[in-house]
Order: C-alpha cells, then structure tokens, then sequence
C-alpha cells in the first residue's frame, strides 16, 4: 500500500494540467479525424454524387443493372421511380435507388463469382 501511495505522490508532478494536457490528447485525435475523413468519408461523398448525377440523366431505352442483381431496359422515367422492362412484355416499377450502374447496350455484367 505505501508503494503505491509512494508511486502516486511521484507521478503526480510529471503530469501536464491545463490546457497543455488537453491540447496533448486532443491534437492526436483531431489528425485521426483528418486522416479519417480524407481517407474514407470523402470519397465515399464524390461516389455517391456521381451516381446520384448518373441516376438523374437516365433515359428511356438505357440498360440497368439494379443493386439486387437484376437487368433491366428503362421503360419510362418517373419522378421517384422508374418503369423498366426486366424481359419482353414484362415491366416493373423501381425505386430510384435501386439503381446500381448503367451498362452499355453490348456490355455484359461482371459476375463476380462466376466459376
């Protein structure tokens, strides 16, 4: 018990009071965040204006290929939604966050587990 009493009464002096111990904490965490936010919160914000900007410029007759893995021929462009043919004769109604990316008219989706 007295060495521990001893060590605390030695340690004591060594730490910084004031705003020299808080500045010593809060600049470490403060370039994290930086670091953090240039390295993964950005990017993520440009990838998701460009395909907000690509979903606002779809027209009718484009290729789709939704979030679930569905292809699909845009119909007719509503406001929320979009009326796309998934086979002939054959339309659904979507959300406009459904959609994944937009595929050329030749251009087939990359299965990512195709064996």
């Amino acid at each position: 018990m007295n060495t521990l009493m001893m060590m605390a009464q030695v340690a004591a002096p060594a730490q910084q009071g004031g705003l020299a111990g808080i500045s010593g904490m809060l600049l470490p965490m403060i370039l994290v965040f930086g670091i953090f936010y240039f390295m993964m919160i950005r990017p993520q914000q440009r990838k998701e204006k460009e395909r907000q900007k690509l979903i606002s410029e779809l027209r009718a007759g484009q290729r789709i290929l939704f979030a679930g893995g569905l292809i699909g021929t845009v119909a007719e462009v509503k406001e929320g939604t979009f009326l796309v043919e998934v086979s002939p004769k054959v339309t659904i109604e979507i959300a406009r966050g459904a959609v994944s990316r937009v595929l050329n008219s030749d251009e087939k989706p990359v299965l990512e587990d195709a064996r």
